[in-house]
């Protein structure tokens, strides 16, 4: 039913510099003591895609059995590396995730508590918060699934 795919893989890292240098100006120690950030600065820090590999590109399909896995691990492997540092404060994680229905393809969308309890959302008096609203079949199969009754469909015989 519903199909997650996740990408665009990052590692958000909030730094709070102290001296110049955790920002990258380097040589100008002599002049310069400490940096005075008002905020704490947050950064996405983007893993090099997995088919790169230097001295040959090739697609990520062809370099991973599991791209998704790979990503995450190349993404773990730069938040440790970050948290080592003295002026990295946290470093997370995250990719954006995309939910689609495995029937009809179309983006994945539940009934809200609000929308389950308002009628006119609904195909019938069955509904529930977590039903799917993309297609008739995802419905049906919600509905298997839950043991609830199957919307009657079609005119009177």
């Amino acid at each position: 039913m519903k199909i997650t795919y996740r990408d665009e893989w990052r590692v958000m890292v909030t730094i709070k510099p102290r001296i110049p240098a955790d920002l990258g100006f380097i040589g100008i120690a002599s002049i310069a003591e400490f940096v005075a950030p008002t905020t704490p600065i947050t950064v996405a820090v983007l893993p090099r895609r997995l088919g790169n590999l230097g001295f040959v590109s090739m697609s990520d399909r062809m370099a991973s059995n599991d791209i998704e896995a790979d990503y995450r691990a190349r993404c773990e492997e730069i938040a440790t590396t970050l948290r080592g540092l003295p002026h990295v404060e946290e470093a997370t994680v995250t990719c954006t995730e995309t939910h689609t229905c495995s029937l009809c393809h179309l983006l994945w969308e539940e009934l809200t508590a609000d929308e389950a309890a308002d009628r006119r959302n609904c195909p019938d008096e069955h509904s529930i918060k977590g039903e799917p609203v993309c297609c008739n079949e995802a419905i049906d199969a919600f509905r298997t699934e839950h043991g609830i009754p199957a919307v009657q469909r079609g005119g009177a015989a």
